[in-house]
């Protein structure tokens, strides 16, 4: 979606839908619960003091009259589809993010009615004709109109970028529907390096962002500067991508939908993998014994699953088929179901991580292909040879990780929360060499950790391998005696060590580990 962009948001719509499925006044507090957390609440419950992430029974504490609902994104699209319908209407190209939050092009509408604000007020009268509430923010690009609709905002165009800066950094994690899986993580790593406010992340360079941070860090920076998302990646689909399934007999009931709608969707991706891409914007069309033509389009932040496309065919036609009136229902039964991929990106954006953390955490269904394929490996290899890394406890980056075989207990050696005064602070290395090193100084002779701690000599240089680096810069040596009870045969002191950080000619910047007289890189930082 390129050039001016509407955004329309309905504020609390899991309280709101959730409260319009029992009939229940949009007055009283409402609040909506998954795994025993509130994930959404109206504004009455808020009032009250009922936060979201708070637990259920610190929820009823503060307010004794609140209503619980537990989340289902199903009712939510459902209950969201009059409200899409209402706005088609007026501007027939709508493009849902999830239920809650549509957007829609800005060109032609304002000169339509006049002025960008004058169409703000008129779909915000249209929203509210449906009996909800809504905010409409206009801006150039499709994140800065969200986080605009959220404030109520027209945003004058080429000023997304000033607009954004004084905001907060979390506000790059609020609406999950534009960010990754991991975004929070990544807006935390942010705060801890000290930047408050999206303006400081956009003033980093576009570089030095892509060499430091993962992948969703350079969407993340396009978005703080308040440029368009996916203009290097989206692509026009292929030619014969289309789906679509006749319904014999015609389709009325939602189950039937839903069974149909998981076979074309399996049907979708094979073409999609076949054609070596995944698809991030999908149209569902339906046709009725009439002819008449519905369709929607939804627009995702990461590439649709086979799983998530069939619920959104799901949600999309239980939407149609369960219309309050017979205005919003279809005319008739379903003869047509139609899957068209608008946008699509290379299909590398499906590539799993690979991590110990798929095995322990997130999406079930990756973390089972990985154990599989690692099982697989298991079998070939070894048992002993296939491990998986734990998070452990110890002072230096090697000692923070306990590797597991694969299809024991993820035991840590040690307790990663004990306390461990002298821990290395981040941020960690991002590799592990351990590779035997010397250090020199000026005349060429080994530089040592003396027993009081300081280096015998000012460092001047390293030789790692054949090759030999002068040192710009370095820091330590901090000493480290710990385990002194452990005394080795002959009465040397195993746990009696030394780190140094250095940085090489070149900008690298290594973590020098010193024990019993000899030199290693312990870590590379990146």
């Amino acid at each position: 979606m390129s050039g001016r962009v509407f955004g329309v948001w309905c504020p609390d719509w899991p309280a709101v839908a959730a409260a319009a499925e029992v009939d229940i006044s949009p007055d009283r507090p409402v609040a909506v619960l998954q795994s025993g957390r509130i994930v959404a609440c109206s504004a009455a419950a808020r009032g009250a003091g009922v936060r979201r992430e708070m637990r259920k029974r610190d929820a009823q504490a503060r307010c004794p009259q609140l209503v619980l609902a537990d989340a289902d994104i199903g009712r939510d699209a459902r209950l969201f589809e009059p409200v899409v319908a209402a706005v088609a209407e007026m501007i027939p190209v709508v493009e849902v993010l999830r239920p809650g939050l549509l957007v829609l092009p800005a060109r032609g509408v304002a000169r339509y009615f006049g002025s960008e604000e004058i169409a703000a007020e008129k779909l915000t009268d249209v929203v509210s004709a449906c009996g909800v509430e809504s905010q409409v923010g206009v801006a150039d690009e499709l994140f800065t109109a969200i986080i605009a609709a959220r404030r109520g905002l027209v945003i004058p165009p080429g000023q997304g970028a000033g607009f954004l800066a004084p905001l907060r950094i979390s506000e790059l994690a609020v609406e999950p529907s534009m960010c990754a899986d991991d975004r929070v993580a990544l807006v935390d790593l942010l705060w801890r390096m000290g930047l408050r406010t999206i303006g400081d992340f956009a003033a980093l360079s576009a570089t030095d962002v892509a060499t430091r941070f993962a992948a969703d860090a350079i969407y993340a920076h396009r978005t703080a500067r308040a440029l368009p998302q996916r203009s290097a990646s989206g692509q026009a689909p292929p030619p014969n991508l289309v789906v679509e399934h006749q319904c014999d007999p015609p389709i009325d009931r939602v189950d039937a939908a839903a069974f149909v709608g998981r076979r074309l969707s399996a049907q979708l991706h094979d073409l999609l993998a076949a054609a070596s891409v995944a698809c991030t914007r999908l149209t569902v069309q339906a046709v009725t014994e009439s002819g008449r033509e519905y369709s929607r389009t939804w627009r995702c932040a990461q590439p649709l699953t086979p799983d998530a496309t069939a619920d959104r065919i799901r949600w999309q036609v239980e939407g149609w088929l369960s219309g309050r009136s017979a205005a919003e229902r279809p005319d008739g039964p379903v003869v047509l179901l139609r899957l068209d991929p608008v946008e699509v990106i290379g299909s590398g954006a499906m590539q799993l991580g690979f991590t110990g953390g798929g095995l322990t955490g997130g999406d079930g269904e990756v973390a089972e292909r990985v154990r599989r394929a690692l099982v697989r490996v298991q079998g070939l290899l070894g048992g002993e040879r296939v491990k998986v890394p734990v998070r452990s406890g110890g002072r230096g980056p090697a000692q923070q990780i306990t590797l597991v075989p694969l299809g024991d207990e993820l035991a840590a050696a040690s307790d990663p929360s004990a306390p461990w005064p002298g821990r290395l602070p981040g941020p960690s290395p991002a590799i592990l060499p351990m590779a035997p090193v010397r250090v020199l100084d000026v005349e060429d002779q080994p530089v040592e950790v003396t027993a009081r701690g300081s280096f015998s000599a000012e460092p001047t240089s390293l030789c790692w391998g054949k090759r030999t680096w002068s040192l710009s810069w370095w820091a330590g040596p901090w000493a480290v005696d710990e385990h002194w009870w452990s005394a080795a045969d002959g009465g040397g002191n195993v746990g009696s060590y030394a780190r140094a950080q250095v940085l090489l000619e070149d900008s690298r910047a290594l973590l020098l580990l010193y024990q019993q007289g000899k030199w290693v890189v312990e870590g590379v930082y990146e």
